[in-house]
């Protein structure tokens, strides 16, 4: 059966809290009831509750030990959105699942494969206490997005895959509201593993099969960025597909796209701007030099938190929807640190640790 709207707390009051979570949360207010926002501090969680109260006129303010603890006892809140500082995501993820409370935790899933392996140790140990297993998501909305899903089922129109290209110009400069973000910084792989992890999920989802190894060779050359800010990788995929991964932090010609090409045509994704609105432009080549292209805008923050409170909602659901899983958020971690770890041997050929 389909429970009443379910309670959520939100761990977490930073930009990403107030500028999508909150608003996102707003535009599905009928599947979901906002109840706390907590943070560290006192000020940080009145501010996010101060934009929230627009939206949720009820949502109560926590912080400090005190509050995280009235949220893991309070037995009306059933799931919490962990949005905090990389160092601190899995910890604060496996505190609240050990409390009953059904996660969604930020990108990405950790900062490194040992502590993706310790935290699915401890989460198989609390799933076998807890008479009712709680749900462990990842929130990664490029699998969202409807320009990924539907590119997915057009692939098998271009025959055998040949080749597959990544090309990342990213935007992290001074005017970015993450550049002084502190946990990026100091996040092993920095801004590459931080942003990163949404570009390898949006390959694994368009490929429709793991990378198996990589070969990279990384570079720091903007000492305005932790290092390194720079990594081009080639990899080989399970189906014996090649391509190359390519990725600049920070470019003055900001550029994002995903290009498969196949026996019978090539299917390509670019970020860009239709019409005022942000999102995806896909472009299918054919045979006989035939195109079509649709602009999908961007609503893939939505559609996984829709997804995420069907599973914590439908009490009849056996499996919870396999883009949300903690497993695949680590897989996308797994590529991009065998890629920095080919690139610290200089290029040496790493397989992609599997799970």
């Amino acid at each position: 059966m389909v429970n009443p709207s379910p309670g959520i707390a939100i761990l977490g009051a930073g930009i990403f809290v107030k500028t999508q979570y909150i608003p996102r949360l707003a535009e599905i207010s009928d599947l979901v009831v906002l109840k706390a926002i907590w943070s560290r501090t006192e000020e940080s969680a009145k501010g996010a509750v101060e934009i929230a109260r627009k939206h949720f006129p009820d949502v109560k303010c926590k912080w400090g030990d005190e509050g995280l603890n009235e949220i893991m006892e309070d037995s009306s809140i059933v799931g919490v959105a962990v949005v905090v500082a990389a160092e601190t995501m899995v910890e604060m993820s496996l505190k609240m699942l050990k409390a009953g409370k059904h996660v969604l935790q930020e990108k990405p899933a950790a900062a490194s494969i040992s502590e993706i392996e310790a935290a699915m140790l401890s989460y198989r140990i609390i799933s076998a206490d807890t008479p009712c297993r709680p749900i462990w998501a990842v929130a990664e909305n490029y699998r969202f997005e409807p320009a990924f899903v539907e590119l997915k089922k057009l692939i098998a129109e271009i025959g055998d895959m040949m080749n597959v290209q990544l090309i990342i110009e990213g935007s992290m400069n001074s005017s970015n509201p993450y550049f002084s973000s502190s946990w990026r910084r100091n996040l092993s792989g920095g801004f590459i593993l931080d942003m990163g992890v949404h570009y390898i999920a949006g390959l694994r989802m368009l490929v429709g099969c793991e990378v198996a190894s990589v070969s990279a060779s990384t570079s720091h050359v903007d000492k305005t960025l932790p290092g390194p800010d720079n990594i081009t990788s080639n990899f080989q995929l399970e189906n014996g597909c090649s391509g190359v991964f390519v990725m600049v932090v920070s470019s003055r010609s900001p550029k994002i796209l995903w290009r498969v090409v196949g026996l019978k045509g090539t299917v390509q994704l670019e970020r860009g701007v239709e019409g005022g609105r942000h999102g995806y432009m896909t472009t299918i080549y054919g045979e006989g030099g035939t195109t079509r292209t649709i602009f999908y805008p961007f609503s893939g923050v939505t559609e996984e938190l829709k997804a995420f409170f069907n599973d914590i909602s439908d009490t009849s659901k056996k499996e919870q929807e396999p883009r949300l899983s903690y497993v695949e958020g680590a897989r996308d971690v797994a590529v991009l640190e065998a890629m920095l770890e080919s690139g610290a041997k200089n290029g040496a050929v790493v397989p992609v640790p599997k799970f």
